[in-house]
């Protein structure tokens, strides 16, 4: 015989299992933050050069101007930029993804990728720019000025996830042609570009890290704080508009939160691919559509991918290097493919 459960004890049932789900969800963004921990003491320890751990030890807390200093210190700047720019990576693909209204957009689907390259390879054949320093302004600026071209071309106010994605697929296209054209001419610029456009994080310094840091800290506070109006937004114009969402500003926020992330990373580290596609993808499947939570784990599981992927690389080809956007290529790629087949996989 069956006994029902007094109606008190099902309503509270009911009532832990939201709370339920957020303690699981948090718990699961502190373990990630722990794994994230741990890749970055990775990617200091381990490299293209053999270093104990007493000599990483001693590099980082005891600096005095030795071989093994000098290679922790690179090391630790390397990690510093890895981390910033695989967040920055994370949150401009999980914003496209929602402004887009497109599971599969990425960082390069509007063209800013495609803008900051173009802008480099102007700046090696015209200006003569042969340092990554001369570079970060350039590509950023670059990255910049597509963003607010596609936006224009879009329709600005009356902007559609259709119209941007049209507008960026062409200027993409546009400053494809351009880059290869140039290319082609200018030898010197071809063997710059090479290594720029491979994505890597070798050439990281302070410097760097200094011009693209305001943009970034910018980029990360303005796509966090977009989570609401684009989960309203997710749910169709006239529902967005019910709750109160203000379309327009939403779109142009948006845009330019993902061109303040993807210019800066990409200026600093060339273009890397599958970062801004796949890791929000796969964290859809597990957190749902929400992106008040699909943000924060965005920006702490894409630094985990890139440093992962830049330590393989340092050990796979000892004493040289793989450079990372080649290892995100080969790991990303059929990692993808079996997400985007599995049945289970979560849509927007």
């Amino acid at each position: 015989m069956l006994v029902e459960s007094p109606p008190e004890q099902r309503a509270d049932t009911v009532l832990a299992h939201p709370n339920r789900r957020a303690l699981l969800r948090v718990l699961g963004l502190l373990l990630s933050a722990v794994v994230l921990v741990l890749v970055a003491l990775a990617s200091i320890a381990i490299g293209a050069k053999d270093l104990s751990l007493q000599q990483v030890w001693h590099g980082l807390f005891e600096d005095s101007g030795t071989y093994g200093d000098a290679v922790v210190a690179d090391r630790l700047s390397r990690t510093v930029l890895g981390a910033l720019a695989g967040a920055a990576l994370g949150l401009a693909g999980a914003v496209l993804q929602a402004l887009t209204r497109n599971p599969l957009a990425d960082p390069g689907l509007l063209g800013i990728n495609a803008g900051a390259s173009a802008a480099v390879v102007t700046a090696i054949t015209f200006f003569g720019v042969t340092s990554l320093s001369g570079y970060v302004w350039f590509a950023f600026c670059g990255a910049a000025a597509v963003g607010a071209l596609v936006w224009f071309l879009g329709g600005s106010r009356g902007a559609t996830p259709v119209r941007l994605v049209l507008a960026g697929t062409a200027i993409t296209a546009a400053l494809f042609g351009y880059l290869q054209a140039v290319m082609i001419l200018d030898e010197a610029a071809l063997g710059r570009m090479r290594f720029w456009t491979v994505g890597s994080l070798s050439s990281a310094n302070g410097s760097v890290i200094r011009q693209v840091l305001p943009f970034l800290l910018i980029g990360f506070v303005l796509a966090l704080l977009l989570a609401r109006p684009l989960n309203a937004m997710a749910m169709g114009d006239d529902t967005a508009k019910a709750l109160g969402a203000n379309l327009n500003r939403t779109r142009g926020l948006a845009m330019l939160a993902a061109t303040l992330l993807c210019g800066a990373a990409t200026a600093a580290c060339g273009p890397i691919v599958f970062v801004g596609l796949m890791v929000p993808h796969v964290v859809r499947s597990f957190t749902g559509p929400d992106l008040r939570w699909i943000l924060p784990y965005a920006a702490v599981l894409s630094p985990v991918l890139l440093l992962g992927a830049d330590v393989i690389g340092r050990v796979l080809a000892r004493p040289a290097e793989v450079q990372v956007g080649i290892v995100t290529a080969i790991i990303g790629g059929p990692v993808f493919i079996y997400l985007v087949r599995r049945r289970r996989t979560a849509q927007l």
